[in-house]
C-alpha cells in the first residue's frame, strides 16, 4: 500500500493549510492583480494630468488675449479721449471764423457774435462735464477748489471769498484749475 499523504489529490498539509507553493503562487496573483490596478490607476491619473496640463494652457491663452484686448482698448480710449470734446468744440470754431469773415461788423455785432460763441463754448465745456468754480463773494474759502492770491481787510467773515480775479474748472468732479480769489483777512 502506499502512503496516504503521497496519494491524496491535492497538495495540502495534513492539517489542510495550502502548500508554500500554492501560498506562492496565490500571492503572486495577488501581486500581480496589486500591480495591474495599480498601472490602470497611474493610466487613469496621467489622462486626468494631460486634460488638465491642457485646460491650464487654454486658460493661460485665455488670460493673454484678454489682457492684450485689454491693452488695446485702453491705447485706443487714450487715443480717442479727446474725440468727443474736439466734435464739441467744432461749432464754437466755425462760430469764431464766421464772425471774423464780417469785414464791416459794428461793435455791437462783434460784442453780439462774440457773446454768442462764448454761449456756445460754456455749453460745448458743460456737456464735456468741464464746470466752471466762480465762488459768489462772501462764500466760504474752499481750498479745494480755491486759490488764494491774497488776504485783504473787509467788512464780511473771515476766511470768505472777497473776490474772483480768475474762475476755476473742475472736470468730472476733478479740479482742472482752482479759481483765483481774495480772501477776507481775519479780524
Amino acid at each position: 500500500m502506499s502512503d496516504p499523504q503521497q496519494s491524496a489529490p491535492n497538495s495540502q498539509t495534513l492539517h489542510g493549510e495550502p502548500s508554500p507553493e500554492e501560498l506562492e503562487a496565490a500571492q503572486a496573483a495577488n501581486e500581480a492583480d496589486a500591480l495591474a490596478a495599480a498601472q490602470g490607476e497611474l493610466a487613469t491619473l496621467q489622462a486626468k494630468n494631460a486634460e488638465l496640463a491642457d485646460q491650464y494652457l487654454r486658460a493661460q491663452a485665455d488670460v493673454q488675449n484678454a489682457r492684450r484686448r485689454a491693452d488695446d482698448e485702453i491705447s485706443k480710449a487714450r487715443k480717442f479721449a479727446v474725440e468727443a470734446f474736439a466734435e464739441s468744440l467744432l461749432p464754437v470754431t466755425d462760430s469764431l471764423e464766421a464772425g471774423l469773415a464780417i469785414k464791416d461788423a459794428t461793435p455791437e455785432q462783434i460784442r453780439e457774435g462774440a457773446e454768442a460763441t462764448l454761449r456756445q463754448l460754456k455749453s460745448a465745456l458743460e456737456r464735456n462735464k468741464v464746470i466752471e468754480i466762480a465762488p459768489a463773494p462772501g462764500s466760504k474759502f474752499d481750498p479745494h477748489q480755491h486759490q488764494a492770491i491774497s488776504v485783504v481787510p473787509a467788512d464780511q467773515e473771515p476766511n470768505t471769498v472777497v473776490g474772483v480775479l480768475q474762475k476755476g474748472y473742475t472736470i468730472a468732479e476733478r479740479v482742472l484749475r482752482p479759481a483765483l480769489v481774495t480772501v477776507s483777512a481775519p479780524k
